[in-house]
């Protein structure tokens, strides 16, 4: 087992009077493959802007990648931290050629302007964008890219600086099933190269959970049902007690999870 990534320790989260989040402890270690499961309205995003240090708690102690959220300078963490979500996907130019976007993340900027990058990094992003099935895409602009493709792009981006942690907030949403099936594809591979780095995905369907995740943690209302190991997390009872009906809950040879209502 490796050492700590991610530490909170009775976090919560409170806006305009309402409790986002509330009394969460919660660590992650190095080489493990977190989801975080979740009716909308959980707290899902909320947990994952605090990993990202985008957002700091009303209460608790997070510690990330070593340093203590509050002391520690955001700015120097942050390139540290690979994050993916439809709040950043908003703010890409949608004129920003495919390779540029992903170029730009080991600068921590959006847009290009007049950096010269070296031929190791334009080898990097190219073997990224390769790796997402986007190699075809490297010189479209992000504004006429699919749902899906961008989401691989998007993913590719968040690699790029070789983070120590992934933050994927749900990758999936959006896609119709076959860009579902390729995008869970490639996260399993990911999950299952010991160079990836310690992974957290949120979603609220157990079958985006790729295979190879080690660990889950349940929502509701802000506050955690279960967490642990994949296989003691999601069994019927407990998601059932999360999305608030009763479920039955299967695992494929391969690894997948799959619900459905009684």
């Amino acid at each position: 087992m490796g050492g700590q990534v991610l530490r909170l320790q009775d976090v919560a989260v409170r806006r305009d009077g309402a409790a986002l989040l509330r009394g969460i402890d919660w660590t992650v270690n190095e080489d493990e493959r977190w989801v975080v499961i979740g009716p909308n309205g959980a707290g899902k995003t909320t947990l994952l802007q605090v990993a990202a240090t985008l957002l700091y708690p009303s209460e608790g102690v997070v510690e990330v990648l070593g340093e203590r959220l509050g002391q520690a300078d955001v700015f120097d963490l942050r390139p540290r931290i690979g994050l993916a979500s439809a709040a950043l996907a908003e703010r890409i130019p949608p004129e920003e050629k495919v390779i540029d976007l992903v170029l730009t993340a080991s600068y921590a900027i959006m847009g290009r302007w007049t950096e010269e990058y070296d031929s190791n990094d334009v080898t990097r992003a190219v073997e990224l964008i390769d790796m997402m099935g986007a190699a075809h895409l490297i010189r479209r602009r992000f504004g006429t890219l699919s749902e899906g493709e961008r989401k691989r792009v998007q993913i590719a981006r968040a690699l790029m600086p070789d983070p120590e942690m992934l933050l994927l907030d749900e990758p999936a949403a959006g896609l119709d099933l076959g860009g579902r099936e390729d995008l869970v594809r490639r996260l399993s591979l990911l999950a299952g190269d010991h160079r990836s780095p310690t992974m957290v995905l949120v979603t609220h369907h157990v079958e985006e959970v790729p295979s190879g995740f080690t660990h889950g943690l349940l929502l509701k209302h802000g506050s955690v049902v279960a967490q642990g190991p994949l296989e003691h997390v999601m069994t019927a009872d407990n998601l059932s007690h999360t999305f608030g009906v009763p479920l039955s809950v299967e695992r494929s040879a391969e690894g997948r999870w799959y619900a459905r209502a009684h």
